[in-house]
């Protein structure tokens, strides 16, 4: 097979992007050719009963059919007051003409509309809001971004809603708390001066002050300074704290602001490094950004960089620590089996060469629009799509899975759990489910005849994506569509995963001679929702609604599907089986497929609406005892901070090796300007331990003021700062 490159980031998207600020879809990986046709896949595990507490109803018709909540956070909260409901927040369009504007809904218990509007008074384009309720309160907090000045960049505005008697909308002052353009300098190199930090996503957490608590607003970098200018979102995050009464009288909350170094190193090197994260905090004042990133070097023709990239980036201290990166290789090995009984193996590279199996591995791909959560347990989650690759960089975006990375924050240990598909409990062989590989004998591929009597691979495969034609938007509908979100486990371990599936669609629309039974799924995407009853170890087999099979979703086409944070409890059945209800927003799209990003899916924005729905889920059985762990090594902090610090005349640095390697220290400046080569050869494993006494390379005594040292190795690079007083 030949491989197909993707178009990836092209003027056109460049210009879209800078109106609407959408994500740019530049990838390092290249999307290969994915060989045959697969089929549905077979199981028999749990799968749980459910009934709609609340049928699909309609919040509001909106003519903007894109994402319509946050890009990685949840837009649906539950109310923790005795009369419960929900608070949500999208951005729609009233007219097709209209301005894009941000909106707030409160529904009562019974799923009831008691309000629904703008949040904010002005006319403005507005975006991407983000959404926490106070634990204590119930109060919602919103942010999102807007331009709120003359300048050409966006800020992020932030108000609360006072919430008072059952009340709602009755919103505060709106704050402008990201006001761009935002001054970065890095550990090594120039400060950027033209950073525009956008797409919040709002967490609440404890607080550090007595009766209050932290809300920590995460934004992400538009503008890049590597080399050849590729994204690269650093994150910018703005925190401060408050109370009830705070909220209720007005009170402007005072802003502080932090952001990672080692990502904002990323953003100005000259590897391209692009991190897909999400926030997320403790009960113990840690706030954690998760999630994984991509490395390659920014010269056209090199291969991607293969190093840790699974990564937990920590701060302590209610966000006014010091960050770490925790990393890990988000790899799991597979193998390249025959395409016919007998032959050679299924994937090719150049010159129709077979790939070798230790070429290939499942590994993260197109999964930009993931959240984190975290358990009472102390167990981080994230969702992910892990996808067949390459080692030298291709993927094969036909053969998908959907798994869960869970991070113990207490081993700094993580592990990858399947949610869907799932191996067979008794196959010994793979670490996880293979498409190819799928009953006993195991190791031994499955064949189908075809049409000229020939044996063929058939795998089993899924297309978690909302839309089944890859080739919208320039080739890029995965990147823009994906859209997998977990709800936080509840105090009885209740959570779901949800995501959209349109391989029936896909099937009929590539295949019609094929599946022709499968031709009333040719326009019809479909909700999946697994569910775990252990804090996201063991998964369900996934509810599945549509227009076809589910009568309460006759005539729609659901798209942006959300969860509300956390499943409630609601009762118990005679089995011992927890009972939980749950609500979801999504969007149902009149004419299947974004019209908002470029090149449109359709030439016609006629619309759709948000539409808001509630489920009761049993959530049964021991859901996974097939699901057994795959262990990811870890890659943790290495570069420990000096002492003393600040310092006069001299410092210890230590750094720790998890193997003997490459490494090197270096002094920076603050104008990026290399001071002092501390260490540069071979370092053993363990730890290493140097003094600087304030000399540059030449041996003079270098003036006071903040510099930076940075420790780079092989596959790591972290940078912190110390301030020498004289």
């Amino acid at each position: 097979m030949k491989k197909v490159l993707l178009l990836v980031l092209c003027l056109s998207f460049v210009i879209i992007s800078v109106n609407a600020k959408q994500m740019q879809p530049d990838h390092a990986k290249i999307a290969l050719e994915s060989p045959g046709q697969g089929k549905l896949i077979s199981s028999n595990r749990y799968l749980p009963d459910y009934s709609f507490t609340k049928t699909p109803t309609v919040l509001l018709e909106s003519y903007y059919d894109y994402m319509i909540g946050s890009y990685n956070g949840i837009p649906i909260r539950n109310i923790p007051l005795a009369g419960g409901g929900y608070f949500m927040t999208f951005h729609g369009k009233r007219t097709a003409a209209g301005a894009r504007r941000t909106f707030y809904a409160h529904l009562n218990a019974a799923g009831q509309i008691s309000n629904i509007n703008e949040i904010s008074q002005v006319t403005n384009n507005e975006g991407y809001s983000t959404l926490g309720v106070d634990p204590v309160s119930g109060k919602p907090l919103y942010a999102w971004h807007a331009n709120a000045d003359a300048d050409a960049e966006l800020e992020v505005q932030f108000t609360s809603d006072a919430f008072m008697y059952d009340l709602s909308g009755l919103f505060n002052e709106i704050q402008v708390i990201v006001d761009n353009p935002i001054t970065i300098t890095p550990g090594v190199g120039n400060p950027s001066l033209d950073n525009e930090f956008i797409w919040p996503t709002i967490q609440i957490g404890p607080s550090p002050v007595n009766g209050m608590r932290r809300v920590y607003v995460a934004n992400r970098n538009f503008v890049s300074h590597n080399t050849d200018v590729k994204p690269s979102e650093n994150l910018y995050l703005a925190y401060a704290d408050f109370n009830e009464d705070m909220i209720e009288n007005g009170v402007d909350l005072v802003w502080s602001h932090t952001s990672i170094p080692e990502m904002d190193q990323w953003n100005h090197d000259n590897v391209w490094r692009r991190p897909f994260h999400a926030l997320t905090t403790d009960n113990l004042g840690n706030v954690y950004y998760v999630g994984y990133h991509f490395a390659a070097t920014a010269e056209p023709g090199v291969d991607h960089i293969e190093e840790p990239n699974m990564d937990i980036f920590i701060c302590p201290n209610y966000g006014a620590g010091t960050w770490s990166r925790v990393s890990s290789y988000a790899n799991i090995p597979t193998w390249n089996p025959p395409g016919q009984p007998g032959g050679t193996g299924y994937f090719v590279g150049e010159g129709d060469v077979p790939y070798a199996d230790e070429n290939l591995r499942w590994g993260i791909v197109d999964s930009s629009h993931l959240n984190a959560v975290t358990s009472s347990t102390g167990k981080i989650i994230f969702p992910a799509l892990f996808t067949v690759t390459v080692d030298t960089g291709g993927y094969y975006d036909g053969y998908q899975t959907v798994k869960a990375v869970i991070y113990d924050t207490a081993t700094q240990q993580s592990v990858i759990r399947e949610i869907y598909p799932q191996k067979d409990p008794t196959d010994t062989h793979n670490q996880a489910f293979t498409p190819w590989d799928v009953e006993a004998s195991w190791g031994v591929p499955e064949y189908a005849p075809a049409s000229d009597g020939q044996l063929y691979l058939t795998p089993e495969k899924i297309w978690p994506f909302p839309h089944w034609d890859a080739e919208l938007h320039d080739g890029s509908m995965a990147f823009h569509c994906n859209n997998i979100k977990v709800s936080e486990p509840n105090d009885d371990g209740l959570m779901v995963a949800v995501w959209q599936d349109s391989y029936r669609a896909q099937l009929y629309n590539k295949f019609p001679d094929s599946y022709p039974e499968l031709v009333a799924y040719a326009n019809t995407p479909e909700v999946y929702i697994a569910t775990s009853n252990d804090n996201g170890y063991n998964w369900s087999e996934p509810i599945v609604l549509n227009k076809v099979e589910i009568p309460a979703f006759a005539n729609l086409k659901p798209m942006w599907v959300y969860p509300a944070d956390k499943v409630i409890t609601t009762g118990t059945t005679p089995e011992g089986y927890k009972v939980g209800k749950i609500g979801f927003m999504f969007y149902n799209d009149y004419t299947w497929g974004a019209n908002a990003v470029a090149p449109p899916a359709h030439s016609v924005n006629d619309g759709g609406a948000v539409m808001f729905m509630e489920m009761q889920i049993e959530f049964g059985p021991d859901t996974g005892t097939s699901n057994t762990d795959v262990t990811a090594p870890q890659i943790t902090s290495m570069l420990s901070q000096n002492y003393p610090n600040p310092f006069n005349p001299e410092t210890n640095i230590s750094f720790d090796m998890p193997a003997n390697g490459n490494a090197k220290l270096e002094i920076y400046n603050v104008k990026g300007q290399l001071v002092k080569s501390l260490f540069d050869g071979a370092a053993p494993f363990g730890r290493t331990s140097l003094v600087w006494n304030g000399t540059d390379n030449s041996g003079q005594t270098v003036t006071s003021g903040l510099y930076f040292y940075r420790l780079s190795t092989d596959n790591h690079s972290e940078t912190r700062k110390m301030m020498l007083m004289k």
